[in-house]
């Protein structure tokens, strides 16, 4: 079935108070299903929200060594982020050649000291300098070198190593900007102690538009009927399911939310179960242990027995499960996506802990895991119904009017209500909070 053929809209249209429709009185939350099948609603996105937020880029633990280089596209443009081999500061560049253009950088990953354009060999340094330009002498002697250096993306800045850029020079600054996410960011990173990436990555994508992702990443009432295959597989393995999936979710501000809950499964940080063997436990209640004299007891607790699936505003999903993926995803058009995942862990923990970290990964979360193939399955489906038409919006009210449940929808509201926010020329005020007409950027 291919994707609805949307009308052309009005630009009054594109605004977001007219597409989410918010009624606490009245318990009703709706979002006009325009939202995930107009191109000019994804026309705009780029601009209004991917232009004006804080987008992940990548972990300092990728580039760990001076001259270290990643390269991946952030907010639908190309970057790439290097650790200069002079300062070892992390740098973060758009790959494009000041010359005519061609990308400069033109592996995934990598160590170099200098870029060299293969189109017509401008060379650049780690720095971004401009240091080498094949027939010098039909240029003018004063060729100002520094003006022709690589861009650097407007604003760059890390926090405790996951390095965010925005192509808004004038976005808040970031930690103001994570807002409430920043307490539970630190709980991942503190449960992690020194946390680095795995090498390796998946990538996929849906014929799906990008925000039903962020609404199945943080959503809890899809978990037992859509993925009770795996509710099997881990009955079958002898797991406990008593009590089942309960937790609360959060509007952690700014766009950010969060559903935190117990599980059943384990978790390789502290909570053993049976199958990760008797190494694992000793392991495991010796890093507890460490945890309740760093944190506290009540602190160490929420780190090793809790899980969380983080939203970090518009497309950075933290899951905190039985392992811990970094999860980013891009609109290509108004019903496709591309999605890119990573596994976190520490960088010291045991063979076999690790071992069963991956597995669980993999089981769950890979492309051709119990989950993913579940999720994308059931949010092309949802895009395809869109295309039959006659139901103007869907529904997102469940648990309004109580406090909320990971099973409930609040967490998915509070990312709707800021990209409302966005998609109406509205962004925080960086002094204090107001919000602000903001002007569309550069493409």
């Amino acid at each position: 079935m291919t994707a609805i053929e949307t009308p052309l809209i009005e630009a009054a249209q594109l605004n977001g108070s007219n597409l989410v429709l918010d009624e606490s009185a009245e318990r009703r939350f709706l979002v006009d299903r325009t939202a995930m099948t107009s191109p000019e609603i994804y026309a705009a996105e780029l601009k209004k929200v991917f232009d004006h937020s804080w987008l992940y880029v990548g972990h300092e633990s990728e580039i760990r060594n001076r001259g270290d280089y990643v390269r991946r596209p952030v907010g639908g443009r190309p970057v790439f982020m290097v650790r200069g081999a002079k300062t070892g500061a992390v740098n973060v560049f758009h790959n494009s050649c000041t010359h005519r253009g061609a990308v400069v950088c033109r592996q995934d990953s990598g160590n170099s000291k200098s870029f060299q354009c293969f189109y017509h060999a401008w060379t650049f340094s780690s720095e971004g300098n401009l240091v080498g330009v094949p027939g010098r002498d039909a240029y003018p002697d004063d060729l100002d070198y520094e003006q022709l250096g690589l861009a650097r993306v407007a604003r760059v800045e890390s926090y405790r190593g996951f390095v965010f850029a925005s192509f808004d020079p004038d976005i808040i600054d970031l930690v103001e900007y994570l807002a409430g996410a920043r307490e539970y960011l630190d709980y991942v990173i503190d449960a992690q102690g020194d946390l680095q990436i795995l090498a390796g990555t998946h990538e996929y994508g849906m014929q799906a538009n990008w925000k039903l992702l962020v609404e199945n990443s943080i959503d809890g009432y899809h978990a037992v009927p859509t993925h009770d295959t795996y509710f099997k597989y881990l009955a079958d393995l002898g797991t406990d399911l008593a009590g089942g999936v309960n937790g609360v979710a959060r509007d952690l501000g700014n766009g950010h939310a969060v559903m935190e809950y117990l599980a059943p499964w384990g978790r390789p940080i502290a909570k053993w179960e049976s199958i990760f063997g008797e190494a694992a436990n000793t392991e495991m209640a010796a890093i507890r242990a460490d945890l309740t004299a760093k944190f506290g007891e009540d602190r160490a607790a929420v780190m090793c027995d809790h899980n969380r699936n983080l939203l970090i505003y518009p497309n950075l999903i933290i899951n905190d499960i039985m392992a811990v993926t970094v999860r980013t995803f891009m609109p290509t058009s108004a019903t496709s996506t591309d999605i890119t995942g990573w596994q976190a862990a520490p960088h010291d923990e045991l063979p076999e802990v690790r071992q069963r970290r991956l597995d669980s990964f993999l089981t769950f979360l890979g492309p051709g895991g119990f989950a993913t193939p579940d999720d994308i399955e059931a949010l092309e489906s949802c895009q395809q119904g869109f295309a039959s038409g006659g139901v103007e919006f869907s529904d997102i009210s469940r648990g309004m009017g109580r406090d909320p449940l990971a099973t409930d929808e609040e967490q998915m509201r509070a990312f709707w209500r800021r990209w409302r926010d966005q998609m109406d020329g509205q962004r925080l005020d960086q002094m204090d909070g107001k919000r602000l007409d903001q002007k569309d950027g550069q493409r």
